[in-house]
């Protein structure tokens, strides 16, 4: 019987200091978890501009340690969230390279696409005043070469819009199609295209 208290009670005071080792590290997780947070947001509204799967998988991080912060596991929590500030800097890294890299494509598209645009419209200009088309050009690539031109033309401001709004990726993207647009437009009218253009 004696022996059975003296084991109970040292069942009880094992899991006493295990209960406040515990309830230790409680505070710390939570603290941890507050700065990890922190760190994401700090970085979460410029980099889902650029890298917003890594965005994605930071926040999906962060739900993770808070999970295991509502089951107790504060030391994984500590370890995790710690991590995570680490990984929201190297996000915010990413972003900023993926900025720098499309604002030089930006910078390349804004220098040769207003051109091709100019030249089509030049072209067609030329080509609508003209009282018989030059062979091998017919009426019917005339027509689509100015539909497609009035295409580029439209999306070229929305372009524009998008590049002075922060939204350099969309910005980007559709440039790119006003390009390809202008491209095919300069080939129905039988003109040189950039070598820029075909790539």
């Amino acid at each position: 019987m004696k022996r059975n208290l003296i084991s109970l009670a040292l069942i009880l005071l094992v899991g006493t200091v295990m209960l406040s080792a515990c309830a230790s590290d409680k505070g710390p997780a939570e603290v941890a978890i507050k700065a990890a947070e922190e760190a994401i947001n700090s970085v979460k509204a410029e980099a889902v501009k650029y890298v917003p799967d890594q965005v994605k998988s930071l926040e999906g991080a962060l739900a993770a340690v808070k999970d295991k912060f509502a089951k107790e596991d504060y030391k994984a929590a500590i370890t995790d969230a710690t991590s995570l500030s680490a990984k929201a800097k190297e996000v915010a890294e990413a972003a900023k390279a993926k900025k720098e890299e499309l604002t030089k494509s930006w910078t390349d598209l804004s220098g040769g696409v207003p051109k091709m645009v100019e030249a089509v419209q030049s072209r067609v200009d030329i080509l609508s005043k003209s009282k018989k088309l030059p062979a091998g050009i017919t009426a019917e690539k005339l027509a689509e070469a100015k539909s497609g031109l009035a295409a580029a033309k439209e999306e070229w401001a929305k372009a524009l819009e998008g590049f002075k709004a922060g939204s350099i990726a969309d910005a980007v993207s559709m440039a790119n199609g006003v390009k390809e647009k202008a491209a095919k437009a300069m080939e129905l009218l039988g003109m040189p295209v950039p070598a820029a253009a075909k790539s």
